[in-house]
C-alpha cells in the first residue's frame, strides 16, 4: 500500500469533518508531486501544532481541480475524493513521542529536529512499513480511545505558518514564517481613469514582453481566466503550466502568487513583477521582500507597477525598517515601473521587441533612494 502525509491545523481538519469528509485538498503547487497518487492510497492525517496523529483517508479519485468552499483560511484547491479509515477528534489523536523507535524517521532516542523534516510538507510519500504502523496505531486508537488535554492556541493556529530555516550571517538559523493569502483587487478591474489600463492589460503585456523576448513566463493559475483586447491571460505563449524551481514550500506558495515572473531557458529567474492597480503598495513589496528573504542568493530584477500617481505611496512604504534594514535594502533591486511609461515604451518598440534585452526596462522604472532625500 502506499502512504502519504496530509496535513491539518486544527481548524482545516474540523472544517474537513464538517463538510462530511469526503475531499481532502493541497496548495496549488503540489499539483505535480499530486499525479503520482492513485486511487487506493491512503492519506495519513497529522495535526501540526498539537503534533498528533488524527485520521487515516483512502483515496477515491485521481487529482483534480476545485475551488469548492471547505476551508475558510486558505483554497487548498487540488483535490482528491476520501473515504475515512480512522478519523478521530484532536484530544483522541496519537502524539508523535508514542512512535519512538517504531519510525524510521524517529528512532529511538531521537528527537524533534529528526522527525519534524517529514512533517513540514504534504503530500509527502512514506515508506510502506512507516505508513503500516502510523495506520495500525490509528486503527487501535479508534477501538480504544484515549483521551489527552489539547492546548487550545495550537490547535487554532494558521494554515499559514511554516517552520523553515533562513541563512544570516552566513549561519542557518531556524525560523517560523507566515506567507499571507494573496489578496484580490479592493475594486472590480476597471481603468483608474478615462481610457486608462487596467491591472489585466498591464500584466498580460508584461507576460506578453517576456515571450516575446524568448523568456518563459508565469502569472498566477487564477488569473489566467481574465481578458485583455479580446485574448486570455492564459493565451500567451510561454505561459508555463507550472513552477520550474526547486524552491522549497514556503518560497513556492511566494512565487506561484506574484502576478508576472519572468524566466530564462535555464529555468531561472530574470524578473518578477507586482501589478498594484488598487490593492496596497505595501502588500506587494512585502511579496517582493518576502521572495528575496526565502532566497536570498538569487539576483534578479524586482518591480512594482502601477498607476503614475502610486510613485508617491511606493516612496513612502519602501523606506521602511522592514524593507531598508536588510542586508541589501530592497530600493536597490526594486524599482517603480509608471503606467504612462511602460505603455509608451511598449508602444513605441512594438516589432523590435524580440530583439531588446530585460534589462531595458531598468532604464525605464524610477529607483527611489530615501538617501537622496536626505542629501537635498
Amino acid at each position: 500500500m502506499t502512504y502519504w502525509l496530509d496535513l491539518f491545523t486544527g481548524t482545516t481538519w474540523e472544517e474537513f469533518r464538517k463538510a462530511g469528509a469526503k475531499v481532502t485538498g493541497f496548495r496549488e503547487h503540489q499539483w505535480a508531486r499530486a499525479q503520482a497518487i492513485e486511487p487506493g492510497d491512503v492519506f495519513l492525517c497529522y495535526l501540526v501544532g498539537v503534533k498528533r496523529w488524527v485520521g487515516a483517508l483512502k483515496a477515491t479519485s485521481k487529482r483534480y481541480k476545485s475551488d469548492e468552499k471547505i476551508w475558510k483560511e486558505e483554497s487548498f484547491p487540488v483535490r482528491f475524493d476520501v473515504e475515512p479509515l480512522v478519523m478521530l477528534p484532536p484530544e483522541h489523536g496519537v502524539p508523535m513521542e508514542q512512535f519512538e523507535g517504531k519510525l524510521s524517521f524517529f528512532p529511538a532516542g531521537g528527537t524533534a529536529k529528526q522527525w519534524s523534516g517529514f512533517l513540514r510538507s504534504s503530500p509527502t510519500r512514506y515508506k510502506p512499513a512507516d505508513g503500516d504502523g502510523i495506520l495500525q496505531v490509528l486503527q487501535d486508537t479508534k477501538a480504544k480511545p484515549v483521551s489527552r488535554p489539547v492546548d487550545k492556541k495550537k490547535l487554532l493556529r494558521s494554515a499559514n505558518l511554516y517552520k523553515t530555516k533562513l541563512r544570516q550571517g552566513g549561519e542557518e538559523i531556524d525560523a517560523v514564517v507566515g506567507v499571507p493569502v494573496a489578496e484580490v483587487d479592493a475594486e472590480p478591474d476597471a481603468p483608474l481613469q478615462t481610457g486608462g489600463p487596467t491591472h489585466t492589460e498591464i500584466q498580460y503585456r508584461l507576460l506578453d514582453l517576456g515571450s516575446q523576448m524568448g523568456l518563459k513566463v508565469w502569472a498566477p493559475k487564477s488569473d489566467r481566466g481574465k481578458t485583455w483586447n479580446g485574448a486570455a491571460v492564459g493565451s500567451v505563449p510561454r505561459l508555463l503550466g507550472s513552477l520550474p524551481t526547486n524552491f522549497d514550500d514556503v518560497t513556492n506558495s511566494i512565487v506561484e502568487n506574484i502576478d508576472v515572473i519572468w524566466f530564462s531557458e535555464e529555468n531561472a529567474i530574470v524578473a518578477a513583477f507586482e501589478v498594484e492597480h488598487t490593492t496596497a503598495v505595501y502588500s506587494g513589496l512585502l511579496r517582493m521582500s518576502d521572495l528575496i528573504t526565502m532566497q536570498p542568493n538569487i539576483n534578479i530584477r524586482l518591480y512594482l507597477v502601477g498607476p503614475d500617481e502610486r510613485y508617491t505611496k511606493f516612496k513612502k512604504e519602501i523606506p521602511r525598517p522592514t524593507f531598508a534594514y536588510r542586508k541589501t535594502p530592497l530600493h536597490r533591486i526594486c524599482g517603480f515601473l509608471p503606467y504612462s511609461k511602460l505603455c509608451a515604451r511598449l508602444d513605441l518598440l512594438k516589432d523590435m521587441v524580440k530583439h531588446v534585452k530585460p534589462e531595458f526596462l531598468e532604464d525605464v522604472a524610477e529607483f527611489y533612494d530615501p538617501a537622496d532625500e536626505l542629501e537635498a
